[in-house]
């Protein structure tokens, strides 16, 4: 009866970690929805930085060929971001996937390229990714990497469910 009870009430704080964690990344992502693409951008490359990433660069914007942000992740990889801020009811299909993907090794020569939404992806677009070695950031993951209660996309090799 005692372990019941003991089971109960750490079933019942984790219940509430989580919850007080998801609050937390939620209001992150809420804020990357007030701000217009290149701040977005400018964003993610904070992000970048401030988890130890050297040589960040926004290269976003006209003629980009598909990234927004360039830099040396931690571990010494290539990573190159591509940035999709959209509203909560427009997910990144797998045309933006594909565009990306055929810049992504070729032109950017990136070891890690991530594709960073304020959204969600379709089931089309992390069928694409999972195929090319894409890792996905949706909202969730975004919200977790800016609070820090979720990984940098270097330290996580999956992808979001659609």
């Amino acid at each position: 009866m005692v372990r019941r009870a003991r089971n109960a009430e750490q079933r019942r704080l984790e219940a509430a970690r989580l919850a007080q964690i998801r609050a937390v990344q939620s209001r992150e992502v809420a804020r990357y929805h007030t701000m217009n693409p290149g701040e977005f951008e400018h964003a993610i490359a904070y992000l970048c930085q401030r988890d130890g990433c050297t040589d960040v660069k926004v290269v976003g914007g006209a003629g980009d060929l598909g990234a927004d942000v360039v830099a040396t992740a931690p571990t010494g990889h290539r990573i190159v971001i591509q940035c999709e801020r959209y509203g909560p009811t427009h997910k990144v299909g797998s045309p933006d996937a594909q565009r990306f993907g055929g810049t992504c090794y070729s032109v950017h020569q990136a070891h890690i390229p991530v594709m960073v939404t304020t959204s969600t992806f379709t089931r089309q677009a992390v069928s694409y990714a999972i195929a090319q070695g894409i890792r996905l950031y949706d909202e969730h993951a975004l919200g977790g990497w800016a609070s820090q209660t979720g990984p940098a996309p270097w330290h996580q090799s999956s992808v979001p469910a659609a």
